[in-house]
């Protein structure tokens, strides 16, 4: 099978965090956790030497032809937002695009992607700082400045800094399966699918005490028991809270609700299980808390815009382990 092609846009004054999220996910051989083998390529306008915002320079060995064949083509971030794209870099966004590979502007890198003319009537984001100013420039793109990163399908875009490792481990698992999102996301000690909103970038994190031990073990426990009954006053209780104070904690360190964080928590199960075995889908639906079939396609549905039949036929495991992608 050929190897997928990354392309990564690279410019001088990028930030070294914001080119290495991508490096991170995608460059580095990780077919043990059940990933295909990346052809990964680092390009910019023209080959040679750039200079980082942190002082660093950058040998960089591709130029824009390498979007010419790339199946995803990344921009982890970009300056000069108010000016228009070179034409070369524009012309290439457009071709890459129109052949039908993904585009995905990381952070400010949507401003990259709305100046090629890829986002007008769509929906995007970027870092909530700048949301504001892609409005104003580009009035005929959605703005949601609300949430971690946005799928369109054909181009993602995402929040601002560590918004696009999230943006990316979702890129892994609606392509290679939420298994092989998993492994990854343990292997970077990441989340493997947070819930909530960019506020959970600028909260401070609950503060290290008896009760926050208490908490953690709580949503642990429920964790590991997801085909269980849960309620908010039982899991409060566990973690020795009033259930407004666990509702006011939950929503300041996870950033969302607790029902919708436990409907999470029970997809990703019931994901898992439709990949990795054969078992039927009132039994999936059992063992991850849904209690009935009918019930887990409902929340596939709403969440997942499949159902769990052409989820596993998309995403089953094959006998040699590796992800089996229609």
């Amino acid at each position: 099978m050929t190897a997928p092609i990354i392309a990564v846009l690279a410019f001088d004054g990028i930030s070294p965090f914001h080119l290495s999220v991508p490096c991170l996910v995608f460059g580095a051989d990780r077919t043990r956790l059940g990933l295909p083998r990346f052809d990964f390529r680092v390009c910019a306008t023209e080959q040679g030497l750039i200079q980082t915002d942190a002082g660093l320079s950058i040998v960089v060995p591709h130029g824009l032809s390498a979007l010419d064949d790339a199946d995803i083509v990344i921009i982890p971030s970009w300056k000069d937002l108010e000016a228009p794209l070179a034409r070369p870099l524009h012309e290439a966004l457009g071709r890459a695009h129109r052949r039908g590979a993904l585009i995905v502007g990381l952070c400010l890198g949507t401003f990259a992607i709305a100046a090629a003319g890829l986002l007008s009537g769509r929906k995007a984001t970027t870092h909530w700082a700048y949301t504001d100013q892609l409005r104003a420039l580009h009035p005929d793109i959605s703005v949601d400045a609300d949430v971690l990163y946005v799928d369109e399908g054909d181009i993602v875009t995402s929040a601002g800094v560590a918004a696009g490792l999230d943006c990316c481990l979702h890129i892994v698992r609606a392509r290679y399966g939420a298994e092989a999102a998993l492994r990854l996301a343990r292997h970077v000690v990441l989340s493997p699918h947070r819930q909530g909103g960019q506020a959970q970038f600028i909260e401070r994190p609950v503060a290290n005490s008896a009760n926050a031990d208490r908490f953690t073990g709580a949503l642990d426990a429920v964790r590991a028991t997801l085909g269980e009954a849960h309620s908010l006053d039982s899991v409060a209780e566990a973690a020795g809270l009033t259930r407004r104070t666990f509702t006011r904690r939950f929503q300041k360190s996870i950033g969302t609700s607790f029902g919708d964080w436990l409907t999470s928590q029970r997809i990703e199960l019931a994901q898992r299980l439709l990949e990795a075995t054969e078992k039927s889908m009132d039994m999936v639906a059992f063992e991850a808390g849904f209690g009935s079939a009918t019930s887990l396609r409902q929340h596939f549905a709403a969440r997942l815009r499949t159902s769990p039949a052409q989820y596993r036929r998309e995403f089953s495991r094959r006998a040699d382990g590796q992800i089996a992608h229609a």
